[in-house]
């Protein structure tokens, strides 16, 4: 499944679907996430123009929309715990599932505009200057493996050195050192 933010359908479109996804098997997915009321019924364009159509929302925004809500658009809420705070593991659920439509808009039009899409945000980032979060964890990865190594080594010379100081006592002051002078027989130190 690839997906995308803000993506302008056609060529200098003035319509914008807030996430789209296209998946392997040629089904376009929209998302037009809502946060109030007032964003609800908002004029700007809601655009369901793939196979499968949602709304993302407070679940309290469902509750009191749910009966302005077109049959085929499905809804997705954030999953919460019984205490009613949000359950982070799992951001969202789907309270009501979306029903197969036919495209409102040529497959090959959504596709170039989802690539324009992706384009733009590589670009944004590429310009940005920033390393992508991939690179990050790279790089952290990369500095825990030296890290582990590191300590891996200093933990064999330890070793080594106890060993090595184990050794010497033994021989130095024989089996029974650790009982020393004054010590009792009852293996405590």
């Amino acid at each position: 499944v690839f997906g995308c933010y803000e993506v302008t359908i056609g060529w200098f479109g003035h319509e914008r679907v807030d996430y789209m996804t296209y998946d392997t098997k040629g089904v376009f997915r929209c998302y037009e996430i809502k946060v109030s009321k007032s964003d609800f019924h908002s004029p700007a364009a809601t655009t369901f123009c793939g196979h499968y159509n949602y709304y993302v929302m407070p679940r309290a925004l469902y509750e009191q929309v749910k009966d302005e809500i077109p049959a085929d658009i499905g809804v997705y809420c954030e999953c919460q715990r019984r205490d009613g705070t949000a359950y982070e593991a799992e951001p969202c659920v789907s309270v009501k599932k979306a029903k197969r439509r036919e495209l409102t808009v040529d497959a090959n039009v959504l596709k170039d505009s989802i690539i324009r899409s992706l384009c733009r945000d590589v670009g944004k980032q590429v310009a940005s200057g920033n390393p992508t979060l991939i690179e990050i964890y790279k790089r952290e990865l990369a500095e825990e493996r030296r890290m582990a190594e590191y300590y891996r080594k200093r933990l064999d010379s330890l070793q080594e050195q106890y060993d090595h100081l184990y050794a010497t006592v033994l021989k130095t002051y024989g089996e029974d050192w650790e009982r020393g002078p004054g010590r009792d027989y009852d293996n405590s130190i």
